[in-house]
């Protein structure tokens, strides 16, 4: 009985990670861009490699979950995106911090999507709604706490720190992610179909352009 509801806190720790940054960073850019010696219009990108990043994968979840296994596919995701954030913070140039925007859009493009596929297994029908709302809650908050959490940030300690404060809740939504998701069965099991790149690449173009 426990055990459902910590499942439903560890990965909803890691879509309120994706969450936030995708609005916590709007409110450092004039910070960054003095740090950074960047314009404005070059500034514009650590928001939208993000996203592009973000919407790229999206799609791709799925077929990496079912391919590498959901659990490992997650845990992977929570680590990339953590090391990720680490990378953003100690960056030193725009190109460095919007390649590492990139890394953590990719990384972090199939935690809401895999967070809520976790929840359909683990929850029978009868608490799917009750399973949804506590998510679906805790979600929500992530544009409200982001701006209101970076401004704080920004103002009081550093616009580096907007990404250092994922380490500790990276950290320990991987720690639950270990101990309570459901194990994968071995990797010689999974159905690995040959994998069609020139596909993916088409995808990942289109989807980016638009």
């Amino acid at each position: 009985m426990h055990k459902k509801w910590l499942v439903a806190i560890a990965v909803a720790l890691g879509a309120l990670l994706e969450i936030i940054d995708t609005s916590i960073v709007n409110v450092a850019l004039t910070e960054m861009q003095a740090s950074l010696g960047a314009t404005v219009t070059q500034m514009s990108w650590v928001v939208s490699s993000y996203a592009i990043a973000n919407v790229i994968i999206l799609p791709l979840s799925a077929w990496l979950g079912n391919r590498f296994g959901k659990k490992r596919y997650f845990v992977f995701s929570l680590i990339g995106f953590t090391a990720s954030s680490v990378l953003c913070g100690v960056s030193t140039s725009l190109w460095m911090l919007t390649v590492a925007r990139i890394l953590q859009g990719l990384c972090g493009g199939g935690l809401l999507a895999k967070a809520q596929a976790f929840l359909f297994e683990t929850f029978p029908k009868d608490e799917q709604a009750q399973a949804q709302g506590f998510f679906g809650a805790i979600v929500i908050a992530g544009p409200v706490i982001g701006p209101t959490l970076g401004g704080y940030i920004v103002t009081n300690i550093g616009w580096r720190w907007i990404f250092f404060i994922n380490l500790p809740v990276g950290i320990l939504a991987t720690s639950m992610c270990l101990a309570f998701l459901p194990a994968d069965p071995p990797m010689s099991e999974l159905k690995k179909d040959p994998v069609d790149w020139i596909a993916i690449g088409l995808l990942a173009l289109g989807i980016g352009s638009f």
